[in-house]
């Protein structure tokens, strides 16, 4: 029987919450992310784990945390997650590319990594909303920087008593992944390009969760908010569980031994995916260095380098979109941590970000920060990753994905550190099409974003995935535009309030 773990504030620890709590209100109203009370060992170790399938190791690690679903509530939330949506029976494959692993989270229905949790958190939460006798609808309000917003709608396409409505920053996307937003199915679905970036988009999702006024009309409506950002505990812990199982498959595969340490490269914006990564690594997974891996938007990596956070920087528009973010909210989950779980610090300095948009933190945290490794591409770099893949190993990947096969490459480089390293491979090149092919063959690049996936089919000797087949020839549904001030009303309108 696994121990109890409750759920409180980064801001405020004296309000506790059970996990299907936690991920029914998705963000807590003082504006902090939920984290646990304290962080679960792994119940088994990774050596007994081999054999297992993805879904027997997603059980194993996510029932550490959840602990308020009874057995068969969380088996059936995983099964109904990880089934033939996937293309692939692992559902993570590992597969080595020149000196590295790579992880592929993107064999999912919208071929990106995000997948991997949204799939499971319509699941956890409709689970979560009887457990807790709920009887409003659920309105999942979010801002995407590409991806999320997409496989959050797939998720939650026509479930019962939810709806969901997406923000993205019109124009700061791909081609690809904006059709996929727009021409997405069912009638509880709802999206809107916003004049601006992503930031401003999310910084907005985050002033209505937080206004009171509207918690009270929504109520009066029928419905409450919550989130399926990574900022979700039902998303972020679903992404503990592809680390878990790639160290196992390294076994599995005799590539490592039983307690071998092994490094862990993400790319990384919004700073979910790596936090994952983190926490595997304290549940006891041996993990030595994270590497993380940052785009031009570089306010990441210049952090770990100099212990402060400044968002007060000119924003580039890149072709790793997912990563064009300037506020990494998951990163206050790992400042709450570095201060030795102090919630009035950890206010303060959010409170900081928010007013003057920098904060620094003291040497004692940096030092708890020791584990993280920072590095960043370049746009130049980033087609010179791709390149290199496919010339050397035949292998196509995206732009994320090249942007950490190259922060890893210039890091062993520079260190001499040899590790059996897994890198997060986060998206299908097919996503970002134009900038692969344009990198590995100029010559091959056509006008239009469709014709491309022929190219890429060759280019890869991978059949396009169901995702892309599928908006060939798919009608927009939702061509709402607004500004940041006016988000709100948005909502509003959509909700006929």
């Amino acid at each position: 029987m696994s121990k109890q773990i409750l759920y409180h504030s980064t801001r405020d620890e004296s309000r506790l919450f059970t996990a299907s709590q936690a991920i029914l209100q998705g963000l807590c109203e003082d504006g902090g992310l939920f984290v646990p009370s304290e962080i679960p060992a792994l119940p088994v170790s990774p050596w007994e784990m081999k054999g297992l399938s993805y879904q027997e190791i997603a059980y194993l690690v996510m029932k550490e945390y959840l602990t308020d679903f009874t057995e068969e509530e969380l088996r059936s939330c995983i099964n109904n997650a990880y089934d033939e949506k996937f293309d692939t029976r692992d559902i993570a494959p590992v597969v080595k590319v020149g000196n590295a692993y790579y992880i592929e989270l993107f064999h999912g229905a919208t071929i990106a990594f995000k997948d991997m949790a949204l799939s499971i958190l319509p699941h956890l939460m409709t689970t979560s909303a009887r457990k807790n006798n709920i009887k409003n609808d659920i309105v999942i309000l979010t801002a995407t920087s590409g991806d999320t917003g997409k496989a959050a709608m797939a998720g939650f396409a026509d479930v019962p008593g939810t709806k969901i409505i997406v923000f993205y920053p019109k124009g700061g996307v791909s081609r690809i992944q904006e059709l996929q937003m727009v021409t997405q199915k069912g009638d509880n679905t709802y999206v809107v390009g916003m004049r601006g970036n992503f930031d401003d988009a999310q910084t907005g999702v985050k002033a209505i969760f937080e206004d009171k006024k509207i918690k009270a009309q929504m109520d009066a409506a029928g419905y409450q908010f919550s989130s399926a950002n990574s900022i979700n505990i039902g998303r972020l812990v679903p992404q503990i569980v592809y680390y878990v199982s790639a160290y196992v498959r390294l076994l599995e595969q005799g590539v490592i031994k039983e307690g071998e340490k092994i490094n862990i490269t993400v790319p990384t914006g919004n700073f979910g995916n790596i936090l994952a990564a983190w926490y595997a690594k304290a549940m006891g997974l041996p993990v030595d260095k994270l590497i993380c891996a940052s785009n031009r938007n570089k306010v990441l990596f210049d952090f770990f380098k100099t212990g402060k956070y400044d968002r007060n920087r000119e924003f580039y528009l890149t072709s790793s979109p997912s990563m064009d973010i300037l506020i990494s909210s998951n990163l206050e989950r790992m400042i709450y941590l570095s201060a030795g779980e102090d919630a009035a610090k950890t206010s303060e300095l959010m409170a900081q970000l928010k007013s003057q948009g920098v904060y620094e933190i003291t040497e004692d945290m940096k030092a708890k920060l020791e584990s993280f490794v920072p590095g960043y591409a370049d746009e130049e770099a980033t087609s010179e990753m791709i390149k290199k893949a496919y010339d050397e190993n035949s292998y196509v990947m995206d732009t994320h994905t090249a942007v950490a096969g190259y922060v890893y490459e210039k890091y062993r480089e520079e260190t001499g550190d040899d590790k059996v390293t897994v890198i997060a491979s986060t998206a299908s090149p097919y996503k970002f099409a134009r900038k692969v092919i344009s990198s590995i063959d100029p010559s091959l690049e056509k006008e239009d974003d469709l014709e491309l996936m022929d190219v890429m089919e060759k280019l890869s000797g991978v059949k396009a995935p169901r995702a892309i087949d599928e908006i060939r020839s798919a009608p927009v549904r939702h061509d709402r535009i607004c500004d940041a001030a006016t988000m709100e009303a948005t909502v509003k309108e959509i909700l006929g309030m």
